[in-house]
């Protein structure tokens, strides 16, 4: 399996940006995840295409962008244009999931779609064939440094299944919560694409990423 580490920027301190990311990237980081939120979708305001232009000008990791806004498919295009290299919207989010997933993939992008914590799986069961990835929040969306909710285990489990089922090559990535205690539980019940903020870039950068990429290693013998 494909294991993938995206540090999320919203754990950052943007004074020392560079820095951080160089470091993550340094240490192996694979991806950076872009929490995009717009204040209606989710309670909070994070950032918008001007700070992904501005770092994308100084960094060639690929840049993950998660789109927590409603309507996102007004938006896609000017992501693109800012330099997402992947972008993943919320089923909840819009009325025209297929459309907005079409947007992404007609411009050679992988696609992914999203789904809140409470969200059945069955939302998303008809966009697996479209689909790069299903991201599963596994804490409530708009803030970092939250744990991990305990009953996303099953949903993780249940999809992975899903997915081995119909011979699918879905990514599955988690958002919220990983860390060093539950990483090793997380991988083994079927995600493959870690979303980490303050796990990553709270204190030893270079070590936390380290650490992750390592249970990595083991889940994958």
């Amino acid at each position: 399996m494909n294991y993938v580490l995206a540090p999320s920027i919203l754990s950052l301190d943007f004074a020392r940006a560079s820095e951080q990311i160089n470091e993550a990237k340094d240490a192996g980081a694979d991806w950076l995840h872009f929490d995009v939120m717009d204040g209606r979708f989710v309670p909070s305001i994070s950032f918008g295409t001007p700070v992904l232009s501005s770092l994308k000008k100084s960094f060639d990791i690929p840049f993950d962008v998660h789109l927590m806004i409603e309507s996102p498919e007004l938006h896609i295009r000017d992501f693109i244009d800012a330099g997402a290299d992947r972008i993943t919207v919320h089923a909840e989010s819009t009325n025209h999931l297929d459309r907005a997933l079409h947007m992404v993939k007609d411009e050679g992008l992988p696609a992914g779609v999203a789904l809140n914590p409470m969200t059945p799986l069955s939302d998303v069961l008809s966009a697996l064939e479209l689909a790069d990835m299903v991201l599963i929040m596994t804490v409530n969306p708009g803030y970092g440094g939250q744990s991990f909710i305990p009953y996303c285990y099953d949903k993780i489990r249940e999809l992975r299944n899903i997915i081995n089922e119909k011979g699918l090559h879905t990514d599955i990535q988690i958002d919220g919560g990983a860390s060093k205690d539950n990483i090793s539980d997380i991988l083994e019940a079927g995600a493959n694409v870690i979303v980490a903020g303050s796990s990553v870039f709270k204190g030893d950068i270079a070590g936390n990423v380290k650490m992750f990429k390592e249970a990595m290693r083991k889940a994958d013998k």
